[in-house]
């Protein structure tokens, strides 16, 4: 089949070659984590990180060390889901726009979750009422962004509504943004500001944002295939028997649904949903089958090194964990972008 051979001859790795980098990426995951349990404040040796870890799992942990690891794994966990969350939520919404260059937040929904955590920081409300307030926000939003553009959803090879609307959601959202800081007390506006630029200080990573990111990635694991049709022509997809209206909604709920579980723990948190996925496709190609686990894996790891970064850099002053991933995604971006247009 044409589609066929143009996939297979756009350099893609073989199958071994798949799982071969595959576990060299869950390898490196695993390893950002246990880097970061060792380094803070208070170093742990591979002896201590090892001791550490055996009382945990035994449920006796007394010593300085046991305590010092429960607190950094519990972080770096959630800097892994958060920042895997954002890159498979940045590869579907390029493969829903059909632009490498989209990111999680060009839909506006995490103007949404802003807007909701905002006034509830604004209010002085419990971390719970945040969390809660913020996902409503991106939902809301979400909601509003489908009713307005369900036309772009029926149509094979129609985005632009879809991404005007959203774009005109997102300045609608920053605008009340804009407002809550303006009138928010003093006090108020330092947990204001480490919000929207994202925060993985005060993270919580519950049980349903871990449901959301697996059972987003099984499903479109298995709709790769589907989503390689789309993502190269729609209208071919539609001849060769994919439900492309069923496709683009499926991608836009998972992408909404990531978006507003990440930023809802860790707030906006800049160019992880960009760099990442653009980073993994120009690196193993366009495959969506190996893109979104390579993207998921990566986009884990890189938040937990650029965390691990934040808070040991200027110690004992800690940075929000989007200033370093926006130090850190500018330059790779611009390097991305020259390189693109050499070849």
């Amino acid at each position: 089949m044409p589609v066929q051979s143009s996939l297979s001859q756009s350099g893609l790795p073989s199958k071994r070659r798949q799982t071969m980098w595959l576990l060299i990426l869950l390898v490196l995951a695993v390893a950002s984590l246990l880097l970061s349990c060792t380094i803070g404040s208070v170093g742990l040796s591979v002896g201590e990180l090892s001791g550490a870890l055996f009382e945990l799992i035994s449920g006796h942990s007394e010593s300085l060390a046991a305590t010092l690891l429960s607190m950094r794994l519990e972080r770096a966990f959630a800097a892994f889901v958060v920042g895997g969350s954002l890159a498979l939520a940045g590869c579907m919404m390029q493969a829903l726009l059909r632009n490498p260059l989209a990111d999680p937040y060009v839909l506006g929904v995490s103007g949404g979750a802003s807007v909701g955590a905002l006034s509830m920081l604004f209010l002085s409300a419990s971390l719970m009422m945040v969390n809660i307030i913020a996902f409503a926000g991106a939902m809301v939003v979400a909601l509003i962004l489908y009713l307005l553009s369900r036309r772009d959803f029926s149509i094979a090879d129609g985005s632009s509504r879809l991404l005007l609307t959203g774009v005109i959601l997102a300045f609608g959202c920053s605008a009340i943004v804009t407002l809550l800081l303006t009138v928010a007390a003093d006090n108020d506006l330092r947990g204001m500001v480490f919000w929207l630029v994202g925060d993985l200080a005060g993270a919580t990573v519950t049980v349903w944002s871990v449901a959301i990111m697996l059972v987003v990635f099984i499903f479109v694991w298995l709709a790769a295939r589907s989503v390689n049709l789309l993502a190269l022509h729609a209208d071919m997809a539609v001849t060769l028997g994919v439900n492309v209206a069923s496709l683009k909604k499926s991608l836009f709920v998972g992408g909404a649904l990531l978006t507003a579980s990440a930023v809802t723990s860790a707030g906006n948190i800049a160019f992880v949903g960009l760099i990442v996925p653009h980073a993994c496709r120009m690196i193993w190609g366009p495959d969506h089958r190996f893109l979104f686990p390579s993207a998921l894996l990566t986009g884990g790891f890189f938040l937990v090194l650029a965390d691990t970064l934040s808070r040991t850099v200027l110690a004992p002053h800690q940075l929000p964990v989007g200033v370093v991933t926006s130090l850190i995604g500018v330059p790779v971006f611009l390097f991305q972008l020259y390189r693109s247009r050499r070849v």
